[in-house]
């Protein structure tokens, strides 16, 4: 047996096997196709879980991804605990093991539920107020505590062992819902030959189509022929179909994020096989049919288990066969709920009674509903449910007051009508607008290429649903360029129309009482908590949702955001749309961090990125670095040395011989067009438009603030064409930068950036014998000082490859920057090591890179900036063009500030001991016996070795640094305070002679 509550004959899974499973440790059976949720009703189990704040029983609300109360763990095994997963959404197979939350020691007797006896202590906003003394309790008691107690389920302990899978797909339509207005508009969309994506959360597509008994389309049952109408689209070779796979988030451009659930529903996944699939889809149209989520009635201990919402109880009762209790109790003010209890007193259900808040309804389904014999209360109020661990009995009394009645009833499903499902749309940055007589908020200003259809745009009806939408599909692939093609509209026979409903809290739980009647059922928020949040103070929707938390659970609010909206606008005494509406965020539903993550955990995390060069440097023993995500090459030692002897190695034979070094992680950008000297004129300080081809300039780049941003020698290549060197961590953001600049304030100019920073490998030959040991590998270019001097740049070949060849240098010696296409970079290294080893070359890392540079006194962005230094500041006026009228920054640096007295300029610093190495990030005061805490001039922000300078040296940022010159400070230091003096910026060379060797 698959359940005492599976009827016989009824659902649309009456002939699927067998499903074993377990719950809290006691086994089920249900069927295949059921959910989790549908499995447990079948078996008669109501209660699943306990509330956050109180630790109420609670039950199934829902039927779908709306759920507050089903929130379970799934077991797979030890590593594979997922918490939190909706019951109403986990599909059943052979074998699962789910776990309730949020209880200890056990479900049904849970000592958390003191709680809710103490619940006059813990209304709304009542961490705002409490916990403040005594002031030492907060870390050591209150803290824990509260840590503790916080959240439903228990996350993971151990790495998870599956994987997940992440795609880019681009459509000309893409449809978010697979009802009968998605599969309408995807049908007229696709005949016309465009690329169409559809995609909807659930396992079967349908929508409402999946509980109404009541539609016809095309002489077919409204469910058979949505399965009929999809499989059709699933074999046109234009369409994607997507089940099991839910639209997240709405982002800008029509870029949509889609999460697909690809092996959650199976019993033994294959290895090969994701768990979870992220779709990252680029639409030219999207048309949103998300349909429309069911309110339920607020009315005192509404939360026991066994009360639902009515479709739900249709949906478990029409597409699972399961019927949600024997002796069934109907409270509503919207006719769908009729529909519910037609159909369970149809299969064999006792209703007890339906009751009916508004005075005399009339129509189709109220007569059918008195003909099969079922007693109708109208005008009256359900104003409390009896029970405990499961509802009891439902107490009826006149809504404008009177004698009471208690029904017996062993579930209760309840409707106060149907909200909009306009979360994507608000996600889309598109505006509400409330219609004033259906009491609801429905799509109004549009912001991007989306249309909405169906429900969600709040069209009752399925005829006109059906003919909105598929006009709707047909024209957005019309917009996305499709040419008008013949189509068959499919054609509603039968349909099933419901009445409007009610916003608020039902009588019963009035201002005038203190019941718990809960409007956010996952944070236990009540409708008292609202009015309490309006009586002190809270004015904004915004503001009563952050003090009551309500529409703040992984549910958002799906139902209950508009009641206490309602809640709160009659407390107010204001109509509704004075009130607003709270924003809707992504995600939709809760989306795991696997799926985000996808591949990228582990080593994968974060990219590793590797030169060509980079396998001679680890053969040759390297240590590595991380420079962002580059490995690079930190020094070389040889046998018996330790990292200083190998830099002080490596500096002195850069110095005296040569030194070969792997410049390739340098970001490089090709800046290519007519209008290319323009662009770099408006990007960088310095002039361009006069720098002939062959020629290299050092450049500085600024933010609108007058701050340096990155810096690099460019060389132009061609009178439009220029090759551009940035730092090796700001090549992302200075590529982002010229592109940002480019697209939004110079669109005027035709320029074209291309990053080529992978393109080419780049050798950094510097010494004195640098050009001997270059020049007989090298064709086609005249490498003496006079046809190639310092900042040049010729193009020609290099053992037999081509090159870009840089002469220039940062180490302030004679020097060559060697590009070549970077698959050709080991080779060509190799060629160039074999001939520096006839000249005493040795390879150097980037630490020795560090020593060298910072001997001549030349900066690193980043190091010696700290995005808050100009070029005057770094020393640096002098790349800055006197005659330039704009640039990015000219007006920053303008600022009162930016040319202030006192600014913080960068100084060298020279220790009165030349042994001693300061500490980058050193602090520099003038005065080290002055009080705690002590007034702070500047800080260190380079300090080495120099075994070529017999001393040590070091950079900083000093206040008003270059009018202290010669100068004593200090360095207060744990072990002591170190003496200083200030110097200028260059240890080795000051004459710069070295540079033509």
């Amino acid at each position: 047996m698959s359940g005492a509550f599976r009827i016989p004959g009824a659902g649309r899974f009456s002939q699927a096997k067998t499903a074993r499973f377990s719950f809290d440790g006691r086994s089920y059976a249900g069927i295949e196709g059921d959910t989790l949720a549908s499995a447990l009703l079948a078996n008669g189990v109501h209660l699943v879980g306990r509330s956050f704040k109180y630790h109420r029983p609670r039950g199934i609300l829902s039927a779908g991804a709306e759920e507050p109360n089903a929130l379970v763990e799934i077991r797979r095994d030890a590593a594979r605990k997922t918490p939190n997963v909706r019951a109403t959404v986990q599909e059943l197979y052979d074998g699962l093991d789910g776990q309730s939350q949020n209880r200890w020691p056990s479900l049904s007797f849970d000592l958390g539920a003191v709680s809710d006896i103490a619940s006059p202590l813990l209304s709304a906003g009542f961490y705002y107020k409490t916990f403040m003394w005594p002031k030492a309790a907060w870390k050591r008691l209150y803290e824990p505590k509260i840590r503790a107690a916080a959240g439903l389920g228990v996350s993971p302990d151990q790495p998870d062992p599956d994987h997940y899978s992440s795609r880019y797909a681009h459509c000309d339509v893409l449809v978010l819902g697979g009802g009968a207005a998605g599969i309408a508009a995807a049908l007229a969309a696709a005949e016309t030959g465009v690329r169409v994506i559809l995609a909807d959360e659930q396992a079967e597509f349908g929508g409402s189509l999946r509980f109404e008994s009541g539609a016809k389309i095309d002489g077919q049952d409204g469910f058979a022929w949505a399965q009929a109408a999809v499989a059709k689209l699933a074999a046109m070779d234009n369409v994607r179909v997507l089940s099991r796979t839910t639209a997240f988030g709405y982002y800008a451009q029509n870029f949509v994020g889609l999460v697909e659930r690809v092996s959650e529903h199976l019993r033994t996944p294959g290895h090969d096989l994701a768990r979870e699939r992220l779709w990252q889809v680029r639409a030219k149209r999207v048309v949103l049919a998300s349909g429309a989520i069911e309110r339920h009635m607020v009315f005192a201990d509404n939360d026991r288990p066994g009360i639902m919402l009515a479709g739900a109880a249709r949906t478990y009762l029409n597409h699972y066969g399961v019927a949600v209790g024997r002796n069934v109790g109907v409270y509503t003010a919207n006719d769908s709920a009729y529909a519910a209890a037609i159909d369970l007193k149809k299969a064999g259900v006792n209703v007890a009674a339906i009751v009916d808040l508004r005075e005399n309804p009339t129509g189709p389904v109220i007569d059918e509903a008195r003909a099969l014999g079922i007693e109708i209360n109208f005008g009256r109020a359900v104003i409390r449910a009896g029970g405990k661990l499961r509802v009891s009995s439902m107490t009826v009394q006149p809504k404008n007051g009177g004698g009471e009645r208690t029904i017996a009833v062993d579930a209760i499903l309840m409707s106060a009508g149907w909200t909009p499902s306009v979360h994507l749309f608000s996600q889309s940055r598109g505006k509400v607008a409330f219609n004033d007589e259906t009491k609801r908020f429905v799509p109004g200003t549009y912001a991007q290429d989306c249309v909405s259809v169906g429900a969600c745009n709040g069209t009752d009806g399925l005829s006109a649903t059906v003919d909105e939408a598929y006009a709707a599909g047909a024209k957005a692939a019309k917009d996305a360029g499709a040419k008008a093609a013949k189509s068959s509209k499919p054609k509603v026979d039968a349909s099933e129309s419901w009445s409007r409903g009610m916003l608020g809290a039902a009588p019963g739980a009035g201002p005038d009482t203190t019941v718990k009647a809960f409007v956010d059922f996952q944070n236990d928020v009540t409708a008292k908590d609202i009015r309490q949040a309006v009586h002190e103070g809270m004015r904004s929707i915004e503001h009563v949702k952050r003090f009551t938390t309500n529409g703040m659970a992984t549910d958002q609010g799906k139902t209950s955001n508009m009641h206490g909206l309602a809640i709160a606008a009659e407390t107010l005494g204001k109509p509704i749309p004075e009130v607003g509406l709270t924003t809707f965020r992504a995600p939709y539903t809760p989306v795991t961090f696997g799926a985000i993550v996808s591949h990228a955990r582990g080593p994968l995390f974060d990219p590793t990125r590797r030169t060509a060069i980079h396998p001679w440097a680890e053969a040759q023993g390297a240590v590595f670095e991380d420079v962002g995500q580059w490995k690079r090459a930190w020094y070389f030692p040889k046998a018996g040395e330790d990292m200083h002897a190998a830099v002080d190695r490596e500096c002195v034979a850069v110095r005296k011989t040569a030194g070969l070094f792997d410049a390739s992680t340098l970001g490089k950008i090709e800046v290519v067009g007519p209008d290319a000297a323009k662009f770099m004129e408006l990007l960088y300080t310095n002039p361009w438009e006069k720098l002939e081809p062959g020629r290299c300039r050092y450049g500085i780049m600024l933010r609108e603030d007058g701050f340096i941003y990155d810096d690099g020698v460019v060389g132009r290549l061609a009178p439009d064409r220029f090759h551009v060197t940035t730092t090796t961590g700001g090549a992302p953001r200075v590529m982002n930068h010229m592109e940002d600049y480019l697209q939004t304030e110079f669109p005027h100019l035709n320029v074209w950036l291309t990053s080529i920073t992978e393109q080419w490998a780049v050798i950094a030959v510097q010494g004195p014998k640098s050009r001997d040991i270059i020049a007989p590998l090298v064709e086609g270019i005249d490498m003496s000082d006079e046809a190639l001097p310092h900042m040049s740049v010729r193009e020609g070949k290099i053992c037999g490859v081509p090159t870009r060849l840089f002469r220039m240098s940062f180490t302030g010696e004679r020097g060559f920057e060697v590009n070549v296409p970077a698959d050709y970079g080991q080779a060509v290294w190799e060629a160039l090591w074999a001939e520096g080893q006839k000249h005493g070359a040795a390879a150097y890392g980037t630490e020795a890179m560090h020593v060298l540079r910072a001997e001549k006194g030349y900066i690193i962005v980043g190091q010696d900036t700290d995005g808050t230094v100009t070029p005057n500041d770094a020393g640096l006026d002098w790349a800055v063009g006197k005659k330039k009228t704009d640039f990015v920054g000219i007006r920053g640096l303008t600022r009162p500030d930016l040319v202030a007295k006192g600014r913080k300029q960068l100084v060298g610093l020279k220790t009165r001991d030349p042994k001693v190495v300061l500490e980058e990030g050193a602090q520099v005061v003038e005065d080290p016996k002055q009080a705690i805490p002590m007034k702070m001039i500047g800080h260190v922000s380079s300090s080495y070795w120099s075994e070529n300078c017999g001393r040590s040296i070091a950079l900083a940022l000093v206040a008003g640094g270059r009018d202290r010159m010669g100068e004593t400070l200090y360095v207060p230091m744990p072990n002591g305070v170190i003496e200083v003096e200030v110097t200028g910026m260059v240890f080795f060379d000051e004459t710069g002679g070295r540079l033509n060797g």
